[in-house]
């Protein structure tokens, strides 16, 4: 009997499976969608004109919520829109979908949704609004998708604290002309009307110069456009690693001369809370000396401070002319396209 009743438990598990997956039909109006949605996607970014990046950021955002809206779209993953950050929470009970829009050299807008698994393949979707530039205080507040602190998320940690879900997120911004910056907050959902609420009291944080502590909201590093920082979950360490930063010019008050030191900030969960180490290594392990292109994690060899903690002057002064080389770079005129066009 116990047998006879574990198989039809298989079964039914089985059952609900295959009631999730996408069919042959529903695939292929979705990969079509995806073809269209890929087009507005690349000139949402790299139109010349902010009229037609806005223009196709609007056809892009139409198209998606109509893809969307397919029965178990959920479960597709849109592999080909590289221009736009896609990813899904540990437990798989949501995704998010994040890109940005450049209005101009200065400015970027950040767009966002929350798609929810449903049990019946429904659209269940929560849009996302950027306040951020309405906000002064940005780490001292609780915000709903209706204020959001625009990022485009690349991690998404899980953690649980006396049985419920903490959603940590991990995202960039490429804030102003001359500064980026990489957020940390966690993400509930209200356990009545199942809204989103992003940021809370959960990051302890201890500085430098002080015992005090400060909790804040969220977290945030802000540093010079051209500069690699380090800003990751480590899952050996159970622990989210963040480059310490210091201004190449000593001039504190302006994050956009901010630089990573060699010296490694850490964050713990612990009870509820990310819980601030404000000095993870005194060596840096190996895996920290590898280059990623995307997090920017720098190579200990190219470390500012020396073992005893001293800023050795001539590898600021290096570091500072890569930056300054780099920044160059990237202000020479694009090769033109036969017929005239830039590429």
């Amino acid at each position: 009997m116990k047998k006879l009743i574990l198989l039809a438990i298989l079964l039914m598990g089985i059952g609900q499976v295959h009631a999730q997956e996408l069919t042959n039909l529903q695939r292929k109006e979705l990969q079509s969608r995806e073809d269209s949605l890929k087009i507005y996607a690349d000139s949402m970014i790299n139109a010349l004109s902010p009229g037609k990046r806005f223009l196709s950021d609007s056809n892009f955002v139409r198209m998606l919520v109509r893809s969307l809206r397919i029965p178990h779209s959920f479960y597709y993953p849109f592999d080909s829109l590289q221009s736009i950050s896609r990813i899904y929470a540990p437990d798989s009970s949501f995704r998010i979908f994040t890109w940005q829009l450049k209005k101009d050299e200065y400015f970027y807008y950040q767009k966002g949704a929350i798609q929810m698994r449903t049990p019946d393949g429904s659209l269940r979707l929560y849009p996302l609004f950027d306040a951020s530039m309405f906000t002064a205080k940005p780490l001292d507040s609780v915000r709903s998708r209706n204020n959001w602190i625009g990022a485009i998320y690349y991690k998404i940690i899980q953690k649980t604290w006396q049985g419920k879900n903490y959603y940590t997120l991990l995202g960039f911004d490429g804030y102003t002309v001359g500064s980026n910056r990489k957020w940390m907050e966690v993400l509930t959902f209200n356990d009545k009307t199942g809204e989103p609420q992003f940021g809370g009291p959960f990051f302890n944080l201890k500085h430098d110069t002080s015992s005090k502590q400060q909790v804040l909201n969220r977290f945030v590093i802000e540093y010079k456009k051209e500069a690699s920082t380090t800003f990751n979950y480590n899952s050996e360490l159970d622990m989210v690693i963040v480059d310490h930063l210091i201004s190449e010019t000593e001039e504190p008050h302006r994050p956009e001369t901010y630089i990573p030191d060699g010296d490694f900030e850490g964050f713990q969960w612990k009870q509820g809370i990310w819980v601030h180490v404000p000095k993870v290594f005194t060596e840096v392990p190996d895996e920290f000396k590898k280059v990623d292109p995307f997090l920017g994690n720098a190579p200990t060899d190219d470390a500012i401070r020396d073992k005893d903690g001293s800023i050795n002057e001539k590898k600021l002064e290096e570091r500072s002319r890569k930056n300054i080389e780099k920044a160059a770079e990237k202000e020479k005129p694009k090769p033109k396209k036969p017929g005239g066009g830039q590429q």
